[in-house]
């Protein structure tokens, strides 16, 4: 099956590399045609000691800044750990970067799962059941701060009282959510909330998550062909021009409306350029 929104590619630049290659790597994502650029949202690099080591930037912070270094490309955190920041704030982040950006801003987000990040920070790391309880008070809060003239919301976890939200949003009704997701629960609220859906894997193992989201979204009342499927898949796929298309087509076919790569290797920066000019603009539409 496919959906009726045309294709859109993203790249994600990472936030590991010193900040002037942050700057590059955006600049040359945009002047590629690339449709949107991503970070991460984490503080450590990896589990293992001394990997744990490398520099890693702040994702809201940082995208701030390099939302500054470029002036028509899409962006935002691929996704953002729910428990890290109280929803409040992050929809007042969100939304002094949609303005900082001109409307260019996706908010994404997700329920959160590094168990050793959040023992390292200090942040509590509750159990599945919690942390999508947790997670849909603060999809409710962030909707509601930005489409509401004053937003009262008591939860379990997070509230909000008469509370004033303003600016609002230069996007409307509400900056564009993605939510990332896969387990049946999560792909209800995603049904629910979101503009935008991302998950990650190869084609056999999240083709079935697909298909959920779209019956959870009929559920709902939505039609499919109204949300982006977004998929940011697994391991180096720049290795030729022809492996490139190939993939693209397999997710394509699945329903997929959106591929996110990774940056590739200085070994592959040349495949990059010829997928980005040759291949990319005869996919969209």
């Amino acid at each position: 099956m496919t959906h009726g929104v045309g294709m859109r590619f993203g790249i994600v630049s990472g936030t590991r590399k010193p900040f002037p290659e942050l700057v590059r790597r955006w600049q040359e994502a945009e002047s590629l045609g690339f449709d949107t650029v991503w970070v991460t949202d984490h503080f450590i690099t990896g589990d293992e000691p001394g990997e744990d080591l490398e520099p890693i930037y702040e994702a809201w912070t940082a995208i701030a800044g390099l939302a500054m270094a470029t002036s028509s490309i899409r962006f935002g955190v691929m996704v953002t750990g729910n428990t890290y920041r109280n929803p409040a704030l992050l929809a007042k982040q969100a939304v002094t970067i949609d303005h900082i950006s001109n409307g260019r801003l996706i908010l994404g987000i997700g329920a959160g799962w590094w168990v050793r990040e959040h023992d390292a920070y200090g942040y509590e790391m509750p159990g599945n059941r919690e942390l999508v309880d947790r997670f849909e008070e603060a999809l409710e809060i962030i909707t509601r701060l930005q489409e509401d003239e004053r937003a009262t919301f008591k939860g379990k976890y997070y509230w909000v009282n008469d509370a004033p939200f303003e600016p609002k949003p230069i996007q409307k009704p509400h900056i564009p959510l993605m939510i990332g997701s896969s387990g049946p629960r999560m792909l209800r609220l995603t049904a629910k909330y979101a503009d935008e859906w991302n998950t990650r894997g190869p084609v056999e193992t999240i083709k079935p998550r697909l298909e959920a989201l779209d019956r959870a979204l009929v559920d709902a009342g939505r039609d499919p062909k109204t949300i982006v499927h977004s998929v940011w898949p697994w391991g180096e796929k720049w290795t030729s021009v022809d492996d490139v298309k190939q993939m693209i087509a397999e997710y394509q076919e699945a329903g997929f409306t959106e591929i996110i790569f990774s940056w590739p290797g200085d070994e592959y920066v040349d495949v990059m350029h010829v997928v980005a000019r040759d291949v990319l603009p005869g996919l969209r539409g």
